[in-house]
């Protein structure tokens, strides 16, 4: 059966989206390898079999699925007896709390902050529509979100402080053993990884940084097999 994985491209094969490492991580969790195709910003054409142009796109035998939450619904749904990615219904109800809450609260905080990194490693054909597309978003040009970069930076820790209090007390945000949550938040970082060439967290962060390591080392070092600057290994 056929399994395709859909995901963002950019300079140097670099894989910057955190929603495609999302479905990324799910697929390893449930002991799954697709195959692999990355495209660009300016190739949603070749997804749009799916009914939209964005990715990350899984294609499942003769199931569409994109978005990456709806992709670890199947995967949930589909493969019951791989592990679970988040424990039962009620985990799967708090998952999707927390995937809002990435999305709506740490995800923001890094946008201004990684923006114009990945400006500078989008792939040529995409930089006039990626600088367009964002200082659209933004309201600012990518020199003017440079330059607020330490006011973003102040920001994001405060928005860090739940997944500190949470690594505290367990190895994991899902426990002793990750979970999709994990990959949620985890997908972030790994974001900063593909495209900023300097450490977003201080060395002060040890309990985030010892979680982001394991997160490395997860799935034979998956996150790691990819082009990546190694300031946050």
């Amino acid at each position: 059966m056929a399994l395709v994985l859909y995901e963002r491209l950019c300079a140097d094969d670099r894989r910057p989206s955190p929603f495609c490492w999302r479905a990324r991580l799910a697929l390893a969790h449930k002991g799954l390898t697709p195959e692999v195709r990355a495209i660009k910003f300016t190739e949603g054409e070749k997804v749009a079999f799916s009914g939209q142009t964005k990715v990350p796109v899984l294609v499942d035998g003769e199931k569409v699925i994109h978005d990456s939450w709806g992709i670890a619904c199947h995967l949930e749904d589909a493969y019951p007896d791989a592990p679970s990615l988040f424990d039962g219904a009620g985990g799967r109800a708090m998952t999707r709390v927390f995937n809002l809450w990435v999305n709506h609260a740490l995800q923001p905080a890094l946008a201004p902050i990684l923006a114009p990194y990945l400006l500078a490693v989008v792939h040529p054909d995409d930089r006039a529509y990626y600088r367009q597309t964002r200082e659209a978003r933004f309201g600012l040009t990518m020199e003017q979100l440079a330059t607020r970069r330490p006011v973003y930076m102040e920001a994001l820790l405060a928005v860090l402080e739940p997944l500190r209090q949470r690594l505290a007390e367990s190895s994991f945000l899902c426990g002793e053993k990750p979970g999709y949550g994990d990959y949620l938040a985890f997908a972030e970082f790994q974001w900063a990884r593909s495209v900023c060439d300097r450490d977003l967290l201080g060395p002060e962060e040890a309990a985030l940084r010892a979680w982001r390591t394991c997160m490395l080392d997860l799935f034979g070092g998956l996150a790691r097999s990819v082009t990546a600057f190694g300031t946050a290994a």
